[in-house]
């Protein structure tokens, strides 16, 4: 197979290595890539936003399969475009990836569908209207950005004064632009949050592990919402019987609902769950792979995942078998100094490949450039640093024995990965 990945971060560096694997795999090129990715695939530069210019390069390559990383490019419609032009995609197309380019657009779809979510206090375009609605809620509670933000548009509070200064954010200052025009206000769940991700083919869906993330920047699940510093992978993540509540009461309608409102959906989808007392809530969708959860379920994938995501595209995942072993794995993401916020960039990296278990960890890029032979940061998560064990806590004993070999400058990384606190969560 000869295939091109659309992306450049951590994500797309762990799909990158993972597809490297496969014997099948004879040609792989990533755009844009990064300093990571280059040692497996070719970079090539471009703007995942370009759609057009995307699919020119793809009619030139002839890649047997493009896979889509980051969300952006799925909501402009990149699946449509590539369909249109005879090319082969993984991905699901424009109008089914609303569910993750707009949280009004998924929270009707819930409505309409029976999908069970959190109680909702309203959907505003007006930060006075939001101002009133909070004097009316229960604490704690979600607001939620309509538009992509990147993992950055959703707070959990029971704080009034938390909640003003972030509606102030979004639609005052427009700290996100368009994305913040309109806001959900929803009531927060208690329980446990997971990360729960199909692979679909328009008919057939092939669940992976279960992963739970950490979105907050600092130990102890405090600070402010990120892209995520960290995930875990084990198979007691979800307690017996509950896979397959989520299955028949989450996963099935969902894709049903897609199918009879757009049609058949195929790519990866990402269920953001709450594991309450009275069963699983969605919190959101995200129409790809989550990052950093693909940092930790590729440590443990037994299985060819050139294989599986052709399967997907074929239509022929019926029957597709997946094995996961080691029995767990955990990820730490390396952040700049700053990071959620405006990010210190341009740090030398050292000790990268100086890690003491280089056959059971691996270190992915996520925003690196290479220059004259030494590794420098351009973004605010760095790298992601994975491993994979027996058990949960030998994953992270590897893992944060890794971490302890790369520096730069402002590193930041929690510390609490994996670890007792963080598991729970209020939206």
């Amino acid at each position: 197979m000869k295939l091109l990945i659309i992306g450049g971060g951590a994500r797309e560096h762990a799909v990158a290595w993972k597809l490297k694997q496969s014997p099948h795999v004879e040609n792989l090129w990533c755009l844009p890539g990064n300093a990571g990715i280059a040692q497996l695939a070719q970079c090539i530069d471009g703007d995942v936003s370009d759609v057009p210019a995307i699919a020119d390069l793809a009619a030139r390559l002839e890649p047997d399969l493009t896979i889509v990383g980051p969300e952006q490019p799925l909501v402009l419609g990149i699946a449509d475009e590539f369909a249109g032009r005879g090319l082969r995609i993984l991905g699901p197309r424009r109008a089914a990836a609303q569910l993750e380019g707009s949280k009004v657009f998924a929270k009707q779809f819930m409505s309409r569908h029976g999908i069970p979510t959190a109680r909702e206090y309203g959907i505003f375009d007006s930060a006075a209207d939001v101002y009133t609605s909070l004097c009316e809620v229960d604490w704690p509670v979600v607001i939620k950005a309509d538009g992509l933000c990147g993992g950055k548009g959703v707070l959990v509070t029971s704080s009034p004064d938390e909640a003003t200064a972030f509606i102030e954010r979004l639609m005052e200052k427009m700290e996100f632009g368009d994305a913040g025009r309109r806001v959900i206000v929803e009531e927060g769940l208690a329980g446990k949050e997971i990360s729960y991700i199909v692979l679909a083919d328009g008919e057939h869906f092939l669940p992976l592990a279960p992963v739970r993330d950490y979105k907050r920047a600092f130990d102890g699940d405090l600070g402010p919402n990120t892209g995520g510093m960290g995930a875990i992978s084990s198979s007691d993540l979800i307690p017996n019987g509950i896979e397959n509540e989520i299955q028949e009461k989450v996963v099935r309608p969902t894709l049903a609902g897609i199918a009879q409102d757009v049609g058949n959906y195929s790519g990866f989808l990402y269920f953001g769950l709450m594991l309450t007392t009275e069963g699983p809530r969605v919190l959101e969708f995200n129409c790809r792979l989550g990052d950093p959860e693909t940092e930790a379920l590729v440590m443990r994938m037994n299985f060819d995942l050139a294989d599986a995501v052709e399967a997907a595209t074929s239509g022929q995942l019926a029957g597709f078998k997946t094995h996961w072993s080691p029995a767990a794995s955990a990820c730490v993401v390396l952040a700049s100094r700053g990071y959620p916020g405006k990010s210190e960039i341009g740090k030398q990296i050292t000790g990268i490949y100086d890690t003491k278990d280089p056959n059971r960890t691996a270190v992915f890029h996520g925003g690196t450039k290479m220059e004259c032979g030494n590794y420098y940061t351009i973004s605010g998560r760095v790298l992601t640093v994975s491993a994979g064990a027996d058990t949960l806590w030998e994953a992270r004993e590897r893992v944060y024995r890794a971490v302890e070999e790369i520096s730069f400058d402002g590193m930041h990384y929690r510390k609490d990965i994996g670890g007792k606190a963080g598991t729970a969560g209020a939206g």
